[in-house]
């Protein structure tokens, strides 16, 4: 049997199991990403900011969810040579459209969860 590869497959089928699609899906599911996403709604936050808001995110954790946000053209990171360095963080356009969906999800979880996992 051939392996699938990404042109077998219909880029917008996520129901696929060769779709690189998933990748996006897999990225946007993580609680991480879209608490980032949220963190970032408002506009520019640094590295220390985005750490204190997602309590319990180590920065390991943190360096890499913004990388991969990043990777997938989701997050723009901006570095300002001053000393000590400074970084910030925003959503790109596509981010930005992201964000409703995730806000939509982070209220419904609010809203209805009853009791502890």
């Amino acid at each position: 049997m051939k392996a699938l590869t990404t042109d077998d497959c219909d880029r917008n089928d996520v129901y696929a199991a060769a779709c690189p699609c998933r990748d996006m899906l897999d990225l946007l599911a993580n609680k991480w990403s879209a608490l980032a996403i949220g963190a970032l709604e408002d506009g520019p936050v640094r590295f220390g900011v985005l750490k204190n808001q997602l309590q319990g995110i180590s920065p390991k954790v943190l360096s890499s969810t913004l990388r991969k946000l990043e990777e997938h053209g989701l997050v723009d990171r901006t570095v300002f040579a001053e000393v000590p360095l400074h970084v910030e963080y925003s959503l790109t356009p596509l981010g930005k459209s992201a964000g409703a969906p995730l806000a939509h999800l982070r209220d419904w979880v609010e809203e209805n969860m009853t009791s502890p996992v």
